[in-house]
């Protein structure tokens, strides 16, 4: 059965999955690779799966990205890799949604 896991601006889920304390390092992860791979003010919404364990996501792979060829997909990638996990484990998919500015 897979989980869903909504991203919405980063930070709101991030703070209730890993509490207030590891927030900032998120979203400086996310800022660097958004910076990264994509232009911060192009807006996207890329769907990941990954393998939950552990906290931590890997073996993800991009579902769909509405704004292909405009590095989203790297990016949200990227940010997986610190998205912070919790209890979760197993198949989940990630929706991640890039606002621009």
């Amino acid at each position: 059965m897979n989980k869903f896991i909504a991203i919405i601006g980063g930070a709101a889920l991030s703070l209730s999955l890993a509490g207030a304390s590891s927030a900032g390092s998120f979203e400086e992860s996310m800022s660097k690779c958004l910076t990264k791979h994509a232009n911060t003010k192009d807006s996207a919404t890329v769907m990941l799966e990954c393998t939950a364990n552990g906290g931590k996501l890997s073996n993800c792979s991009v579902v769909s990205d509405s704004s292909g060829g405009k590095g989203f997909d790297k990016a949200a990638l990227c940010v997986a890799d610190a998205l912070p996990m919790g209890s979760k484990t197993g198949q989940v998919k990630v929706p991640m949604r890039f606002p621009g500015s």
